[in-house]
């Protein structure tokens, strides 16, 4: 019987052919779980109105998905290393073909979001699951950076892709149709991974750790949910500061326990590295953006402006053209001079795009709108690459994997943190349209220009000599105690 380690190994005896297609493969898996966080915000004035589903309906239908993603990427990921990285990626793909066919059948909002939870647990098991895949078929490193280049770029292509194809189903067919997409595309995906994809294995895998699983997702749904609930209940409400509450709590679990773990959940070190916590604030203030920018816009284009759900997809080409042009650049640029240029354009394109925005009205001339967003393009092009760069600077090869899945989490949280705050600023002003709409709305834009702001301080306080040093103490400190 082969050992892990020898498992590995075989997966670097395949051919050229059969790698490439396993990297298709992986691909496909990344474009419907990301897609399907864009997807949907096209089809969201739909959605309300077939369910008649409120602003804090809309809001979980987006965020059930999202805080999920967040809450347990980290287990997945330990998981397939332990059980087989095919045999996680097969399940997590018929989780989420069952989760999408659910959705597009849900009779109320209630359905909606349980459908979209579960179709995200599907999704935990496909993006680190898929990623570990590809770094174990392509054994040599360049042709392993290639592959991880390709596959990242995905992520970019189906943000782009996300609203202009949901805009055409939900114009041509129905908001339901931008779930049941998943299904042919997933049962390929499941045959295909069958048929051509090596099984794998870590070496040595994480040992579980449920307590600090637990932990993690109370804070994330404590803080979500109070921010979520706190329009219709208030912040002083039972409700909301008992979920405050709670997660508070759970931050206090966390700090306690996670230290005397061996294999901890989070572990807690990585934190003393500048270049990390700076990577994983910045994770979380790009994507709250973004989150909040995908939420809104939207709605502006449909129920302000009275455009289609293609039109207003289509609106969102620029943004979509910019990513995908600009990421493979910036990755270009990260690697001849560093992080900190790519995450200062970043911020500073946000910053500029929210205080745009503010002027933007309901007779605002399309062509100043556009150009607005392309503002946007520029930001979400810019930030991705150098954010995963910092995160893993200066850590040794055994914490990289780590750290780059825990920059994931950030940007998982950030998206659903980005809708509850938009979702509750806007209020009820999301149903009204026209002016109160846009004037609900300056609230967000204000929000992007203080995300932007702080996306430029923390660029130049987690890339200087400084920051590299703390990495470097994290670097020895992690390296002597695996002695």
């Amino acid at each position: 019987m082969s050992t892990p380690a020898v498992q590995d190994t075989v997966t670097g005896e395949l051919g050229r052919r059969r790698r490439l297609l396993v990297l298709a493969i992986c691909c496909a898996s990344i474009v419907v779980v990301v897609m399907d966080i864009s997807i949907v915000n096209t089809a969201l004035p739909a959605i309300r109105q077939d369910l008649n589903a409120s602003v804090s309906g809309l809001q979980w239908t987006v965020d059930a998905y999202t805080l999920v993603l967040a809450g347990f990427l980290l287990l997945a990921g330990s998981t397939a290393d332990r059980f087989g990285r095919k045999r996680i990626f097969q399940v997590g793909l018929a989780v989420f073909g069952l989760g999408s066919l659910l959705c597009g059948l849900a009779p109320s909002i209630g359905w909606l979001i349980a459908a979209r939870a579960l179709q995200a647990v599907g999704g935990t098991m496909l993006n680190p699951v898929a990623m570990a895949i590809v770094a174990t078929t392509f054994p040599d490193p360049a042709e392993r950076a290639r592959a991880i280049g390709v596959f990242g770029s995905m992520s970019g292509l189906s943000l782009a892709l996300g609203p202009i194809l949901g805009g055409a189903l939900v114009d041509g067919i129905g908001w339901r149709s931008v779930f049941w997409i998943n299904v042919p595309i997933v049962a390929a995906a499941i045959g295909c991974t069958r048929l051509f994809v090596p099984e794998s294995r870590a070496p040595r895998a994480r040992r579980f750790d449920p307590v600090g699983q637990l932990l993690v997702v109370l804070v994330l749904t404590g803080v979500v949910s109070a921010i979520i609930e706190s329009h219709a209940s208030g912040w002083t409400s039972p409700l909301v500061l008992g979920l405050l509450a709670v997660a508070a709590l759970a931050v206090l679990g966390i700090l306690a326990y996670e230290p005397r773990r061996a294999d901890p959940l989070l572990d807690l070190r990585l934190f003393r590295s500048m270049p990390f916590s700076g990577a994983i604030l910045m994770a979380l203030f790009a994507l709250c953006g973004f989150g909040a920018f995908l939420f809104v816009t939207p709605q502006y284009l449909q129920d302000v402006r009275g455009m289609s759900a293609l039109a207003a997809g289509l609106s969102l080409l620029p943004v979509g053209v910019l990513i995908i042009a600009l990421s493979p650049v910036t990755g270009w640029l990260v690697g001849a001079r560093g992080p900190r240029l790519p995450l200062l354009v970043a911020g500073a394109a946000l910053a500029l795009g929210g205080l745009a925005s503010t002027w933007i009205g309901p007779a605002t001339p399309l062509p100043a709108v556009l150009a607005t967003y392309l503002l946007f393009g520029v930001f979400l092009g810019a930030v991705n690459p150098p954010i995963t760069n910092t995160a893993v600077s200066g850590m040794p090869r055994s914490m990289a994997g780590v750290a780059a899945a825990t920059a994931s989490v950030g940007r998982q949280t950030g998206t659903t943190l980005g809708v509850a705050i938009a979702g509750t600023i806007m209020g009820s002003s999301a149903a009204a349209g026209g002016a109160a709409f846009t004037g609900a709305a300056t609230g967000v834009w204000w929000l992007l220009l203080g995300l932007g702001a702080g996306i430029v301080v923390l660029a130049l306080v987690s890339t200087g000599a400084r920051a590299l040093g703390s990495a470097r103490r994290v670097a020895g400190l992690v390296e002597e105690r695996a002695l």
